[in-house]
């Protein structure tokens, strides 16, 4: 468990799960929120002992509703500006953490629900989620990346047509349009995520790692520079013990036994 009040943590098995706490607002973003994850986040990254993160919303109604606007009338510009960094930074970090990240949507996403599950590897929604980016009604745009990421995970037009129209969408047209990777009931969702999380532990930490490195910044280049990326994190797997490790239990018909180096 964590000390933060707006942010529980759990571990079991390699698998973190950060559930927003803060029901009573939809689990909206504020300072207060966003420094509790940016905090556990930067300690994850350095845990070896941690395979998987899921993300989830405390409750049954929401993921998340994105930023806090009661807190939001209270903000002066200067202050607006620090909590549009604070949460473009949290999410880079969360898109750039070196362990594959499990958006479990249990509920509404909107704003910076959207762009949080945006910048996590995988996406699993309860039949009951709503997503989508509605900043232009509020005489705004998406702020902590969904500009940049919806268009690269849906393509372009669809993402335009979301984002000019503001129009919210059910888990079930979130799946038709690739924005989530499954849909399960409200009461599956976390045994389906960590159903998911437990296949991934099964697999090479330093393998994940690099591939995860390869997708996203190979995903940026053009094709032969991508390939170089990847070549040159096919190397890094090479030396380690997981490795030949994978190879004697493949001879010996047994299951590896991958300690991550």
């Amino acid at each position: 468990m964590s000390d933060f009040p707006a942010l529980r943590v759990e571990s079991e098995a390699g698998v973190v799960v950060l559930t927003l706490n803060r029901p009573e607002v939809m689990n909206a973003l504020n300072f207060s929120l966003l420094k509790a994850m940016k905090s556990e986040i930067k300690r994850l990254h350095f845990d070896p002992d941690v395979r998987v993160v899921i993300i989830t919303g405390e409750g049954e109604r929401a993921f998340c509703s994105g930023a806090d606007l009661k807190e939001r009338l209270t903000m002066d510009s200067r202050d607006v500006k620090k909590f549009i960094y604070m949460i473009r930074d949290l999410f880079t970090s969360i898109e750039q953490l070196n362990k594959p990240v499990i958006a479990a949507i249990n509920g509404i996403a909107l704003g910076g629900g959207t762009e949080l599950a945006l910048a996590c590897d995988i996406r699993l929604a309860a039949e009951n989620a709503t997503m989508g980016l509605p900043e232009t009604l509020l005489a705004i745009i998406p702020g902590a990346g969904g500009t940049q990421r919806l268009p690269r995970l849906i393509g372009p037009g669809k993402a335009k047509e979301l984002i000019y129209t503001g129009r919210r969408i059910d888990a079930k047209e979130a799946m038709a349009i690739g924005l989530v990777n499954s849909v399960c009931s409200p009461a599956s969702l976390m045994e389906e995520s960590r159903n998911m999380a437990a296949m991934i532990c099964e697999t090479g930490p330093v393998a994940i790692e690099q591939a995860k490195y390869a997708i996203n910044f190979g995903m940026e280049t053009d094709i032969q520079t991508g390939l170089a990326i990847e070549s040159s994190a096919y190397w890094a797997t090479v030396p380690t013990q997981d490795r030949v490790e994978a190879l004697n239990a493949f001879r010996e018909k047994r299951k590896p036994r991958f300690r991550g180096r």
